[in-house]
């Protein structure tokens, strides 16, 4: 018997686990793959994209699935993260500036007047900056 261990928005998000689970000889199967894909909007009401295992898998699967590899990723590709000109830390993150203004000023007048620019946000100061 099969028991569905994750729900997923998109079919493209299960097959990523599907993959991972697999690639640890663990059986896995998508499940609504193709209803969604036709009707997306039925994703929430069928329950997203079903991740199933056998029975006797779930709790290798859960953990599996539960792992960080952040760490592995960091590793591999290595780290990108642009430092704050403020406080020098690397806990940083892509924000965009201007992205509220704009949007208001195109809602009232149906004409984009303000350019959205890119910068990054730190998540230790708090403070904003143009990349």
């Amino acid at each position: 018997m099969l028991i569905t261990i994750a729900s997923y928005s998109f079919p493209f998000e299960a097959h990523i686990a599907r993959a991972r689970l697999e690639s640890e000889e663990i059986p896995a199967f998508v499940a609504d793959e193709h209803t969604i894909n036709m009707q997306w909007l039925y994703s929430n009401a069928l329950g997203g994209v079903r991740l199933q295992v056998p029975e006797e898998f779930v709790d290798a699967a859960i953990e599996i699935l539960n792992e960080d590899r952040e760490l592995d990723l960091v590793e591999t590709m290595g780290d990108d993260s642009t430092p704050c000109p403020h406080c020098g830390s690397t806990d940083t993150e892509f924000h965009q500036i201007g992205r509220r203004w704009a949007f208001l000023v195109f809602l009232g007048l149906e004409f984009p007047l303000f350019p959205v620019k890119e910068g990054i946000r730190c998540n230790h100061c708090g403070k904003v900056s143009r990349t």
